[in-house]
């Protein structure tokens, strides 16, 4: 039975404003809709706290990219006292820290000093390239320009950071797209040796999107583009599925050998309607082991800061993993 990997987290929705406006994408809102928010301090310290008690060894922070350009999201953060939802996010990952949980930011579209600012306080980042070819689904939004995203990878390994990042299948990329895709995140990898892990992540239709009626990949078109991660990624980068997404046993049989973070204590906001599946019924269909949201490669090879060294030291057992008590 193969080896598989996971993470045991909490996921922290920090907003769900955004600047793009994705053909896909169910989590975005605007601001005055009802279910528009910004955490407060407060609810993230409860989220955080659920984790700790729940043996969890990650805080995913996620939210909509560059939501201050969004008219009206800044008056959310000078109340809470902050300039950007960068300055904002340090201070939580800080939180994060001291009360026991590694953070994992995907925050969008990065600069330098932007990554200068939160590389001390994570012990991994990512953001999802999706597709190098341009597509449909994306028209009118600047973050998603595979220029911009590739720079801000690159940017990522030039700052040493140990990253996630990975395509979406199925939003109207081609064969030749995905090809190209995985590509770019080789030679990524093979210039900076940052890239810990890449996920192949199924489309599935949202309910109110403009593609609510388009029908997602089937677990054979997953399966072809898995192997075929495999074929052109390094063998040092992980490739991960998302098992609450889709059965993940084929795709485990095709070269996956990461599930993610699978969450004991909150929901996948991005994906709601999928429920994690349970921990032990995995185990009958790979060797699960536990890991930390920083890779073990990197932690034998002291890619953290200061910051978080003791807690990494307290969570990791000697071969980098999640320790088991």
């Amino acid at each position: 039975m193969p080896q598989v990997t996971f993470s045991r987290n909490v996921f922290i929705p920090l907003t769900n404003i955004c600047r793009n406006k994705c053909s896909y994408c169910g989590f975005r809102r605007d601001i005055g809709h009802p279910e528009a928010k910004l955490l407060s301090p407060g609810e993230v310290s409860e989220i955080i706290s659920r984790g700790v008690n729940a043996g969890c060894s990650e805080a995913l922070f996620t939210f909509g990219e560059r939501p201050q350009e969004v008219p009206g999201f800044k008056l959310w953060l000078e109340k809470l006292g902050y300039d950007t939802i960068v300055d904002y996010l340090v201070e939580l990952c800080k939180l994060s820290i001291d009360m026991g949980l590694l953070p994992h930011s995907n925050p969008g579209i990065l600069e330098r000093r932007e990554f200068e600012k939160l590389r001390p306080y994570n012990a991994s980042m990512g953001l999802m390239l999706e597709t190098a070819g341009s597509i449909r689904a994306h028209n009118g939004c600047a973050g998603k320009a595979p220029a911009e995203r590739i720079k801000t990878i690159e940017l990522a390994g030039e700052s040493g950071i140990p990253f996630t990042t990975g395509i979406l299948v199925g939003i109207g990329e081609t064969q030749d797209d995905r090809v190209r895709s995985l590509q770019v995140i080789r030679d990524l990898h093979e210039k900076s040796g940052h890239i810990q892990e890449v996920i192949i992540q199924n489309f599935l239709p949202k309910p109110g999107t403009e593609m609510a009626s388009w029908q997602p990949p089937g677990i054979r078109e997953m399966a072809e583009t898995v192997s075929m991660a495999r074929r052109i990624l390094p063998s040092d980068v992980a490739i991960q599925v998302s098992p609450n997404l889709i059965d993940p046993k084929e795709l485990i049989e095709c070269g996956a050998c990461d599930l993610g973070g699978i969450s004991p204590e909150t929901i996948d906001y991005i994906n709601p309607e999928c429920s994690w599946p349970n921990i032990p019924e995995l185990k009958a269909v790979a060797d699960l082991r536990e890991r930390l949201p920083i890779y073990p490669q990197y932690i034998k090879r002291k890619w953290y800061s200061e910051e978080i060294a003791p807690l990494i030291h307290r969570l990791s057992d000697a071969e980098g993993f999640r320790k088991t008590y």
